[in-house]
């Protein structure tokens, strides 16, 4: 009987970690690619601002959204589903009709009106995933770009117009990647739009570092505060929307403690209905819409429920509102600095009570 031929490691990125790292704890795992972070966003913003294979790809967006008078999509799932929505946002405040959809729905619902939008950009970290995979075999003859982590994966094989992610591997939590594919959602509506980015994006990576450190240094009092809540809700507006989508996924996929993402106006007319003591509010009163997170952090007090507010102004702490202050930054890069509290406090949890997802270092099967 012949010997079987062992299959080839499927290690994340096609990068083999070092060995300090497969032997590393979730909870370290998260700290060390969460403190990673400003680095990789550095990096991409100096990458976007002179790489040619990227300013050319930039062109090509460029050209293709002017070419249709149809819509701009974005099409991810998961954590990419919540980088497209900060370019989503950008573009539609400009003018320009955008939209954000979920790659599986989309694959089995929206082929019938493929054709309408003027531009896809589909977002995919691993580049593997079932679904993105099938869409660019579908999408044949639409105009499609590529926004993904892996340049070894099967989507960037098959896609014409790619932006890199350049977050490196990542084995725990959407942290680095997040944060990067975000960056990269609001650079590439800047430059749809014609609009200079670097300034904003360079502020923001400035805010981004200053405040990771302040705000980590600080986790063990956001989890203190939020310890014992059965139901934890995160709220956010805009750009920090896609934010309140990732901190749930974050704090769900790390600590098994159940978050729930809304927005503003969503939680409103329903969930808040229901808030009594047992209820944790994780409000993002950033941005434009500042002044309504704040109405409703006080309607969730009046209601008995606590609040984690994270805010560009300074509020006075009760025993059932928490204030942590986020320097401003520019719409939409709110999408990025929202989610600095969050991270700290899962980070916390998972450090009180251990990880629920052990680090990932190779990819498993894509299936849907």
């Amino acid at each position: 009987m012949e010997p079987t031929t062992p299959r080839p490691r499927r290690w994340i990125s096609g990068i083999e970690p070092p060995a300090e790292l497969l032997s590393a704890t979730g909870a370290q795992i998260l700290e060390i690619e969460c403190r990673e972070q400003p680095l990789k966003l550095r990096q991409l913003i100096q990458e976007y601002s002179g790489d040619t294979s990227i300013r050319a790809a930039m062109a090509r967006l460029r050209q293709a959204a002017a070419s249709g008078r149809g819509p701009l999509l974005w099409v991810g799932m998961g954590a990419s589903y919540c980088s497209a929505i900060s370019g989503t946002i950008f573009l539609q405040t400009h003018g320009r009709p955008s939209f954000a959809v979920d790659a599986g729905e989309w694959l089995h619902y929206g082929n019938p009106v493929w054709y309408d939008p003027a531009l896809s950009i589909l977002l995919t970290t691993s580049g593997e995933s079932a679904e993105l995979v099938e869409l660019f075999k579908r999408g044949a003859g639409n105009s499609l770009a590529l926004i993904c982590n892996n340049p070894a994966s099967t989507c960037w094989g098959l896609a014409e117009t790619r932006l890199p992610i350049l977050a490196g591997p990542e084995y725990g939590n959407a942290t680095k990647t997040y944060t990067n594919a975000t960056a990269a959602s609001i650079i590439s509506a800047a430059e749809i739009l014609g609009l200079p980015w670097q300034q904003d994006a360079e502020a923001a990576a400035d805010v981004f570092s200053a405040n990771l450190d302040r705000i980590f240094a600080r986790r063990a009092a956001l989890e203190d505060f939020c310890r014992g809540a059965a139901n934890t809700e995160v709220i956010g507006r805009g750009a920090a929307f896609g934010g309140a989508i990732m901190s749930a996924l974050c704090i769900r996929e790390m600590t098994g403690h159940r978050a729930a993402p809304h927005t503003g106006a969503g939680f409103r007319h329903g969930p808040n209905l229901d808030v009594d003591a047992t209820h944790l509010a994780i409000i993002f009163a950033l941005g434009r819409t500042a002044e309504l997170g704040g109405k409703l952090a006080q309607e969730c007090n009046r209601r008995g429920g606590k609040v984690l507010l994270i805010s560009e102004s300074e509020h006075d702490a009760t025993d059932k509102l928490l204030p942590v202050r986020l320097d401003p930054v520019a719409e939409p890069w709110e999408g990025i600095t929202s989610l600095l509290v969050p991270q700290a406090l899962t980070l916390a949890m998972v450090e009180r009570n251990g990880c629920r997802l052990p680090p990932r270092f190779e990819y498993g099967v894509m299936e849907q």
